[in-house]
């Protein structure tokens, strides 16, 4: 953009911003026809933003309740609810109300004493339908802590979760134990089901051999894909205790003869060679640049001439779904104590640094979950300084 379009549309910013900032402002475009819809709009959203956070107890409450599946079974009345509940009646009404307000749940027919029934509105059936989000809902608890004190939080530069994430903040993650490392496998085993659905709808593995799924926690992605794909193979590749859960996992679901996981430390060791496509699915973001450069590099060295790499996440700068990337993950990243969202354009740009080319996004459905990249592998192995050579593995 040049100098003066610049300029221009600065001035035309700074005009703005003061008439919008003005005392009488607000309140005469309420008034007049033809500004009165924006300007209720604009309130509506400024309200949300200052209790949205109000907002999401109620849901938590909700989740913490298992009210919706209920719901999903039968309507109910208050009455019933605050006697299965112990809650006062007024408490479960207030409740009911507050839900009803926000599409969680809506009035229904009374029953035949008069009293009113409450049934799964849009939102409440949702949940249902997705147990991902009731996930992170209870997972919240840890995060609402933080959020007590956002600008302590942002002066420290790193929260409480950093705990929660031993695998982030560790120096040693391989010594991990299953103990440390199971409620963020048992978080992501839950919600990553929503996730591999929009990865695998985006990006059909069948011409693939072997999928090598890095970061993989206990294998759901991996499962997935061989779930879809019948004569693919899979291995997980994870920190020691989290890839003993994996072949847990597969052998539970009949899948050792074409999975295993194997355990390592992917910012140390060298990736296993074997694979032909190799996926990141919600790795990156959890990790500063010169990490996920380093890894890359390490997935790189990994695939054959031709391999392919998927690396899906939430992204920054999302058409639609800006506020997610931004600042939902902004905040969560950064209660975490490690990594932040970075955009299409941002993972690209680290691809190519890695050595990849014909690098593409790839559409999905709920971009808000999960952005797609594609990227080959062409050539030669490019040397990344460091000596180490990937180990073959003899795949499952």
């Amino acid at each position: 953009m040049s100098a003066a379009r610049t300029g221009l549309r600065e001035r035309w910013q700074t005009q703005r911003d003061r008439l919008l900032t003005s005392p009488g402002f607000g309140d005469a475009a309420a008034r007049f026809v033809a500004t009165r819809p924006f300007a209720r709009a604009r309130a509506h959203a400024l309200f949300d933003l200052v209790a949205g956070f109000v907002y999401s107890q109620w849901l938590a409450a909700c989740v913490e309740l298992r009210l919706f599946e209920r719901l999903a079974r039968a309507p109910l009345t208050a009455e019933q609810i605050a006697m299965q509940d112990r809650l006062p009646l007024a408490s479960a009404e207030r409740l009911l109300e507050a839900a009803a307000s926000l599409g969680l749940t809506e009035r229904r027919e009374p029953d035949s004493a008069g009293r009113v029934r409450h049934g799964l509105g849009p939102l409440g059936a949702a949940m249902v339908a997705n147990p991902a989000v009731a996930a992170m809902v209870e997972h919240h608890k840890a995060l609402y802590t933080e959020l007590a004190d956002p600008l302590a939080l942002l002066r420290r530069g790193e929260g409480g979760l950093a705990r929660y994430w031993a695998y982030a903040s560790s120096e040693a993650p391989a010594g991990l134990q299953d103990g440390t490392t199971a409620p963020y496998s048992a978080l992501m085993s839950v919600t990553q089901p929503l996730v591999a659905a929009q990865v695998l709808d985006a990006v059909p593995l069948g011409r693939h051999k072997l999928l090598m799924d890095v970061g993989g926690g206990e294998g759901a992605f991996a499962s997935a894909a061989l779930e879809r794909h019948p004569n693919l193979r899979a291995m997980v590749y994870d920190l020691p205790a989290v890839a003993a859960a994996a072949n847990v996992r597969f052998g539970r679901l009949g899948l050792s003869h074409r999975a295993h996981a194997l355990g390592g430390d992917f910012h140390r060791d060298a990736l296993p060679r074997g694979a032909d496509v190799i996926s990141l699915v919600r790795v990156a973001y959890d990790h500063p640049d010169e990490r996920v450069l380093a890894l890359l590099r390490a997935a790189r060295r990994a695939l054959p001439p031709g391999g392919t790499l998927v690396l899906a996440e939430p992204m920054a700068a999302t058409a639609g779904a800006e506020a997610m990337g931004a600042a939902y993950f902004g905040m969560y990243l950064l209660a975490m104590g490690s990594g932040r969202p970075r955009s299409a354009a941002e993972l690209t740009a680290l691809l190519h640094r890695a050595g990849f080319t014909k690098v593409r996004r790839r559409r999905t459905a709920l971009p808000l979950l999960a952005g797609v990249l594609v990227a080959r592998a062409e050539g030669g192995i490019p040397d990344d300084g460091t000596g180490s050579e990937p180990q073959n593995v003899n795949p499952a």
